[in-house]
């Protein structure tokens, strides 16, 4: 470490260095605060050893003067014997420890640890920060302005529940981004400040769940060496998101309805009862009303978890959102591989809508990515996509009966477009009456044009 020694006592100033290179440390010498400063200016120090008598000038200001500027310099104040009371007031305007003089080897040595300790912490926190920024320069922004109606709805429930303590509950098929909407909800709400705390429900035992769940106390189970509070705690004051909530074990079900119901919980292995103050959204990709049925999920805690409820709508059903999705990917990973931003040819964007993506938006970043990396031209080509996207138009979604692919702006008729797209959205969703949604008409009509069409 390099360390600035500011004292008006030559003697004091020449053991303290004396003490510091004993250690292997570098230390300069000013003899008055002013001179401290100039230096500090000129150098890079990483700790101050500072009287507050300074014939003339006040420790106390000049130790204000260096914390004004250099907030993150650690100072240790050197007093004379007796002056306890200037002491604190220079760990109140913010030293880090004092020493008392004449003070004996040991005792510097002492606050020389302890020094290196705080060190080692801010060298700690620099790298969590960097780290923390680094992965989130890796991480999509997300998009919340939609034009797909169905996600604009969506939207608008989860913006107007924000507001309020009620429950959430978010559907929807793997990688729709029900993550991204409960942050959203977070966000938006007035706990916007406090935790957002992830639980993924069928990652872990009913044992080990309950425990990082609720917390447990030392010797509950096996492995339990200590007190451990869960994610309930954690979360205290902000959300706690319950991912994948359909695989909750039946054994822990009740708790959780407790939490919901009383805003108690236990923690395992204990028998005193405890408040938690927070918001739970919990999102799935079963359908709960079936594992109710089924029972393997309790009815009460589904009805209790279902206070506002919104669905995801799949990718397939979201087209008029995937140019957009694409081109967000894009301008994203080109910047993170350093690489000169690109779009997709016309035939590598029809297989990419003629696609189903059974993955959802995680697919999709996915699928762009690995174009981004592996594409050798301006232009993405069919030829950077995966096999299954490219295969995709062969299947006939964005094609007539002979699979050839139909273009908007091509030399194609009404008639034909319309065919095109309409194979395609049938090839995409589940039911008539999704596809009917998704196309704006009645299913009555969407069977008829499908039956014209000799697609039943």
């Amino acid at each position: 470490m390099d360390f600035l020694v500011i004292d008006d006592d030559k003697t004091i100033r020449d053991t303290t260095c004396l003490l510091i290179e004993e250690e292997g440390h570098y230390a300069e010498v000013a003899a008055s605060g002013q001179t401290g400063l100039t230096l500090l200016e000129d150098g890079k120090f990483e700790a101050v050893l500072l009287d507050l008598t300074l014939g003339a000038e006040d420790g106390l200001d000049v130790l204000v003067e260096i914390q004004k500027r250099y907030p993150d310099l650690p100072v240790v104040i050197f007093t004379a014997q007796g002056s306890v009371k200037a002491a604190v007031e220079a760990m109140r305007r913010g030293a880090v420890d004092f020493l008392e003089k004449p003070f004996r080897r040991e005792q510097f040595h002492t606050v020389l640890a302890r020094l290196q300790r705080l060190r080692q912490f801010g060298q700690r926190i620099e790298k969590l920060e960097r780290e923390v920024a680094e992965t989130k320069s890796q991480q999509v922004e997300p998009i919340f302005d939609f034009t797909t109606p169905a996600m604009r709805d969506v939207m608008d429930v989860l913006m107007r529940a924000a507001s309020t303590p009620a429950s959430v509950l978010i559907v929807g098929e793997s990688g729709t981004g029900k993550t991204v909407a409960a942050r959203a909800v977070h966000q938006h709400s007035h706990l916007a400040d406090k935790p957002f705390v992830t639980v993924s429900c069928p990652s872990l035992s009913k044992e080990l769940l309950q425990s990082e769940l609720f917390g447990h106390v030392k010797g509950s189970f096996t492995g339990a060496v200590k007190d451990h509070w869960g994610k309930v705690r954690a979360a205290e004051g902000g959300t706690l998101f319950l991912d994948e909530i359909g695989d909750l074990p039946m054994e822990i079900q009740p708790k959780l309805l407790r939490l919901l119901q009383e805003r108690e919980y236990e923690r395992l292995g204990e028998n005193v009862t405890r408040q938690a103050n927070l918001r739970i959204i919990a999102a799935t990709n079963c359908d709960l009303k079936k594992r109710v049925s089924e029972g393997v999920f309790r009815e009460d805690l589904y009805f209790r978890l279902n206070v506002i409820a919104v669905e995801m709508p799949p990718l397939r059903a979201r087209q008029e959102d995937l140019t957009r999705f694409v081109s967000h990917y894009l301008s994203h990973f080109a910047a993170q591989c350093g690489r000169q931003p690109k779009d997709f040819s016309e035939e590598a964007f029809a297989q990419l809508c003629a696609y189903a993506w059974p993955g959802n938006l995680r697919e999709l970043r996915n699928v762009v990515e690995r174009a981004v990396i592996l594409g050798r031209d301006e232009q993405i080509t069919p030829s950077d996509l995966p096999t299954d996207v490219q295969t995709s138009q062969v299947d006939g979604r964005m094609a007539g009966e002979n699979g050839s692919v139909i273009q908007i702006g091509s030399m194609t008729s009404l008639e034909k477009l319309e065919e095109a797209h309409i194979r395609h959205i049938l090839a995409g969703t589940t039911s008539l009456q999704e596809a009917a949604d998704v196309l704006g008409i009645d299913q009555a009509t969407l069977y008829r044009k499908r039956k014209k069409l000799g697609l039943e």
